[in-house]
């Protein structure tokens, strides 16, 4: 049985597993799985005598989320804070401690990015190194 991303293998199949005797590399080939998938399963049965998969911890809310209308007017008020200074002001403000990894992903996840402005026009000395570099251009008046 191929692995999906994200789902669980079906209930008839969990309980297969468990019914079925013999080693872990045994069951898993007979059934298709990985030997990884059988201890797993009966595993959860020994300590929690169910036989249903657990919640799945992915797809997280995000942490800031809630915030994002008074995130956003913060950072419109003062544009030039630094990631650790808007979560130092999540700690004070709402008592969230985050990091600057997830204060990073956040404010990506509103559309705002990093850098503050365009990037500057190479200087026109730097231009001038450039022509007289590439042999065959015209050269600058």
């Amino acid at each position: 049985m191929p692995w999906r991303r994200g789902k669980a293998y079906a209930q008839d199949l969990r309980e297969r597993v468990l019914a079925a005797t013999g080693t872990l590399g045994q069951v898993a080939m007979r059934f298709g799985v990985s030997a990884s998938y059988v201890s797993r399963v009966r595993s959860r049965h020994s300590r929690l005598g169910q036989a249903s998969p657990g919640v799945q911890g992915n797809h997280m809310p995000l942490r800031l989320g809630p915030l994002e209308p008074e995130l956003l007017k913060q950072v419109a008020l003062a544009p030039e804070q630094t990631l650790a200074q808007l979560c130092q002001w999540v700690k004070v403000e709402h008592g969230i401690a985050v990091g600057t990894t997830t204060m990073c992903k956040t404010l990506a996840r509103f559309g705002l990015t990093l850098k503050k402005r365009r990037s500057m026009p190479a200087s026109s000395s730097a231009l001038t190194l450039h022509r007289r570099e590439r042999p065959g251009s015209p050269s600058s008046p």
